[in-house]
């Protein structure tokens, strides 16, 4: 039977699309991160901009840490940097800055740029038709590794503009796993796009060998 996932919510409808895959899914709040041992979760998922619009992330840094050590997987979509919501919490085992950066044009050309990851791979082999029917845009916010220990996996662009490969970041911190994203799940989950499922599936799998 599958694990718990963990997700704390800010504003969009992913735990939805969470349970319809078949997860168990449990929405923590301040008091429950607290006081819940992460280590029963098989990976904890943030909502967008749960950066910016709860202060209280700041305070569980390093037990976040401490649980993707110890062979968590955290996965943080996307958070702004601006004047109005600009991220002060450390979010990631390493440093890596969020940009303004984005690709608006939903059928741009998504290039795989470690072909072998297992983020591509298991359980679902990720292809081009995976990118297919997206809705609206492609990412927005991307990471920018300042640390050079994150793995940049996708590299697209809006026509006429440089190729931007911060739109997926992964890193390997002790036994676990972290991902920063702007990938737009939070938009192509609720539209039904199936390569969206199928990547997310893959990206909850980090940690573990345990198929969708």
């Amino acid at each position: 039977m599958e694990k718990n996932r963990l997700y704390c919510r800010a504003g969009d409808k992913v735990p939805d699309a969470l349970d319809q895959m078949g997860y168990e899914v449990v929405l923590l709040s301040d008091k429950e991160l607290s006081r819940n041992n992460l280590n029963q979760f098989d990976a904890i998922i943030t909502g967008v901009r749960a950066y910016n619009t709860h202060t209280w992330m700041n305070k569980h840094y390093d037990k976040l840490m401490k649980y993707v050590n110890d062979g968590g997987n955290l996965i943080v979509q996307y958070n702004t940097s601006n004047q109005i919501g600009p991220v002060r919490a450390k979010i990631g085992p390493y440093n890596f800055n969020i940009t303004r950066n984005r690709v608006t044009d939903e059928t741009a050309t998504v290039t795989f740029l470690k072909p072998e990851h297992p983020v591509f791979n298991f359980p679902n082999k990720i292809t081009q038709e995976d990118f297919k029917g997206w809705v609206q845009e492609r990412s927005i916010y991307h990471g920018g590794d300042t640390s050079g220990k994150f793995e940049k996996l996708i590299a697209m662009a809006d026509p006429g503009e440089k190729s931007d490969d911060g739109s997926l970041l992964v890193a390997k911190y002790g036994k676990g796993w972290f991902t920063y994203t702007g990938l737009v799940f939070f938009r192509e989950l609720p539209a039904g796009v199936p390569g969206a499922f199928r990547l997310l599936a893959n990206i909850i799998a980090l940690n573990k060998k345990k198929g969708f």
